[in-house]
């Protein structure tokens, strides 16, 4: 793989950046909507070095927290549930009224919700990603089971096993690469609902800072905390990527190894 062919990828966001700077120094100079890309990179640098609230370590702990730990509500309630209307079409049929009803729910709606029940804070945002990413892994998880092939499901009931036990050993291990389009969906959905909540209602987290930046008419510091926010994005979504990856090769590992 040659250096050009690295370099490839990076030539539309840096003829982006050189248009972007250009339309702000000589098109718009003093706007404030717009900072040329060179004056966001050092106002970067200086949240970097900030302490306290404006700290760019700080505020994004406070989102990934509350991201994770809301996806983590989310995925074992819409997992566990997803996976018995999956096995039971009676539970399907008779949970179906209820989840069409609450699932086109927008979950920024429940913020006024939230916050007379919990307040400011960790707990007001991580219910809220709780319930964005709660519909989406149900609605996957039940669709995966429902594609496990039956004669798996009839091996399992002519062994005897328990539900528990064909769950574990049978419906989780055939519908894990289902499960990781899943997780990749709601990881996505808890970042943009966790600063959404905080450029709405919530005062923590990288939302809540670029709206700061925002009122304080200095877009060369919202532009930088946007970009930052892209970035964590990015990378979380790489690191999702790659576990995956590595999750199938291991199974592929497995299966090989069980093969006679």
């Amino acid at each position: 793989m040659g250096l050009p062919h690295l370099l490839r990828p990076w030539v539309f966001p840096a003829v982006l950046l050189g248009l972007l700077e250009v339309a702000a120094r000589w098109m718009v100079p003093g706007s404030d909507a717009l900072a040329p890309p060179s004056q966001t990179v050092l106002a970067f640098g200086r949240a970097l070095t900030a302490q306290g609230d404006d700290s760019v370590l700080q505020a994004t702990a406070f989102t990934l927290t509350s991201a994770a730990l809301g996806l983590l509500l989310g995925a074992a309630l819409g997992l566990g549930l997803g996976i018995v209307l999956g096995l039971s079409r009676r539970a399907a049929a008779m949970g179906f009224l209820s989840i069409e009803v609450l699932r086109p729910v927008p979950s920024v709606a429940l913020i006024p919700l939230a916050m007379l029940v919990f307040g400011f804070g960790y707990r007001m945002e991580v219910s809220v990603v709780a319930f964005a990413t709660f519909w989406p892994l149900l609605i996957l998880t039940q669709a995966a089971v429902r594609q496990v092939e039956p004669q798996l499901l009839e091996v399992a009931r002519a062994l005897g096993l328990s539900p528990w036990a064909r769950t574990t050993q049978i419906v989780l291990p055939a519908m894990v690469p289902r499960l990781f389009i899943a997780l990749r969906l709601g990881v996505s959905i808890a970042l943009v609902v966790a600063v959404t909540v905080e450029i709405a209602a919530n005062p923590s987290g990288m939302g809540y800072a670029m709206m700061i930046a925002q009122q304080s008419l200095a877009p060369d510091l919202m532009l930088a905390w946007l970009f930052w926010i892209g970035v964590v994005g990015y990378v979380i979504n790489l690191a999702t990527l790659r576990l995956q990856r590595a999750v199938a090769q291991r199974m592929g590992e497995i299966n090989m190894e069980q093969t006679p």
